[in-house]
């Protein structure tokens, strides 16, 4: 039965996707950092969940609803208490990996997903408004989200951005970084000040090309399920090999100790039961990397997951697969638009569900 930390030497890092007051309260993220467990991602719909479903937050909103009136307001007082007590207690791993590990992720209301500059104002906003270190504040991965990711890491702000479903989506945040990162540089920033993650979907994308596969039916299609997220994955690390260990982008902020842009694996939960429950964690083990897993796929992998370097095994037949949809008239990038634009609709849901249960 492998700890979680059985995966450090190999350079990938687990995270909790699931933030909840229960687990602070209950000692079971104290037990999961103790396994290995080395940050933690949150998202409206998790948030909703945690609010609706359990009896943790009852007797702080019924007082937050005698003394402050935006229900907005009423939520991120909720949230930010878990989010403060979260980042507390990854605050030794921070300080122990020099500020590359140990972070804590809160979005920004995805209202905001195609609005530059509120999106670049409430990410400094929600930042103060926790005040730890070891916080990233998530940011879409839109094009007025990557500008925006552009613009806060020129101000030295942390980043996870999400809701990435394509090679497209995942080289242009790589470039926004990298623009971002020069210019805080040039400011005269301290450069071990920057963190950003890159937060690529991955279920997702085997459902939606799954139904178009089954729609298609031909052999060379139906042959094709459940590999196109993998495939995605793999070639995206191959970028990321590309963008921050090779000389023609990042040597010069590599040269001033400049850390780069992880690629985050979310979404990892196995939707269809056909598949195995560990399908976007086994083949997606490797360095530089994080995977970010729901309750149920965390406690898989520590009942029997099999751990060993895979990432960066299959390259050439990664590359294949993907060929192979765009012939059969499926383009990745396109499908990577469909979910993204998807994505932001069910977030922008959850958070309106969530703001309504502050009522």
């Amino acid at each position: 039965m492998p700890l979680f930390s059985d995966l450090h030497p190999l350079g990938q890092r687990i995270w909790l996707d699931n933030l909840t007051r229960g687990h602070i309260r209950d000692g079971r993220l104290a037990q999961l950092v103790a396994q290995g467990v080395t940050g933690i991602t949150s998202n409206p719909t998790i948030f909703h969940k945690a609010v609706s479903e359990t009896a943790d937050y009852t007797a702080q909103l019924e007082q937050l609803r005698k003394s402050e009136a935006d229900p907005e307001r009423r939520y991120e007082a909720l949230v930010s208490d878990d989010i403060r007590g979260a980042c507390d207690l990854l605050k030794p791993v921070f300080i122990n990996s020099g500020g590359d590990d140990g972070y804590v992720s809160w979005e920004v209301a995805p209202r905001f997903a195609h609005d530059e500059n509120m999106t670049v104002a409430e990410a400094k906003r929600l930042h103060a408004l926790i005040g730890r270190d070891n916080l990233l504040i998530k940011v879409p991965g839109t094009e007025a989200g990557r500008r925006a990711f552009e613009r806060l890491t020129a101000d030295g702000i942390r980043v996870n951005v999400t809701l990435l479903f394509s090679l497209h989506h995942v080289v242009r945040t790589f470039e926004a970084y990298i623009r971002g990162a020069q210019q805080w540089l040039e400011k005269g920033g301290n450069a071990l000040q920057l963190k950003a993650v890159a937060s690529l979907f991955l279920s997702r994308v085997d459902t939606l090309v799954d139904r178009r596969l089954d729609e298609i039916g031909t052999p060379q299609a139906l042959a094709l399920r459940g590999k196109t997220a993998v495939a995605v994955a793999k070639l995206a690390y191959q970028r990321y090999l590309d963008f921050f260990k090779g000389e023609e982008y990042f040597s010069h902020l590599r040269a001033h100790k400049v850390r780069p842009q992880y690629l985050l694996w979310a979404s990892s939960g196995t939707k269809n039961p056909a598949y195995s429950d560990l399908l976007y964690v086994e083949p997606l083990i490797g360095s530089d990397t994080i995977n970010t897993l729901p309750d149920k796929t965390l406690a898989a992998l520590a009942d029997h997951g099999e751990i060993g370097p895979t990432l960066h095994l299959g390259f050439p037949g990664a590359e294949d697969d993907l060929v192979q949809l765009e012939a059969l008239g499926l383009s990745p990038t396109a499908i990577g638009e469909e979910l993204q634009v998807e994505g932001v609709r069910l977030f922008t849901e959850s958070y309106d569900k969530l703001i309504a249960a502050m009522q």
